[in-house]
């Protein structure tokens, strides 16, 4: 799967560490910085890595910052992006089982790196389930933003 990531200076070591792992599975990932841990604006790159996604460059995108609320927020500006933060493997799960997430944020400060990969792993492979699902989904994507 080919995934976007992007990261703020408090994103910046987690989401190398995530690029490394999800390239050593087998996924294409395309880095839309930061690439250093020099202060930046996580909103430059959590957009970049969300509009990747809604051009359909990339399947998916994971956006870090130091607690993933910031760059969540950005990301979810972007047209045709549901980003969800998660702290842990179900709320991965079930944000693509029944929201059809397409962009995972996570936050540096708050999970480890060993829970990250779980988290990533499992959002990555987990499919949507249509049904009633999808009927809420096209709700949400007909809110105007």
């Amino acid at each position: 799967m080919k995934v976007a990531m992007g990261s703020d200076h408090g994103g910046f070591a987690l989401k190398e560490r995530l690029k490394a792992y999800l390239e050593a599975q087998g996924h294409q990932v395309e880095d839309f910085g930061c690439h250093s841990t020099e202060s930046c604006d996580y909103p430059v790159f959590g957009q970049a890595a969300a509009g990747a996604v809604a051009a359909g460059r990339c399947e998916r995108g994971i956006v870090v910052c130091t607690t993933g609320i910031g760059i969540s927020i950005a990301a979810n500006k972007v047209k045709g992006v549901r980003c969800a933060l998660c702290t842990d493997p179900l709320m991965a799960e079930m944000t693509r089982r029944h929201n059809d997430a397409n962009v995972l944020a996570l936050g540096a400060g708050i999970v480890g790196g060993n829970l990250a990969e779980r988290i990533a792993e499992v959002f990555l492979s987990t499919a949507f389930e249509g049904g009633r699902h999808a009927r809420r989904v096209d709700l949400i994507m007909k809110i105007e933003q």
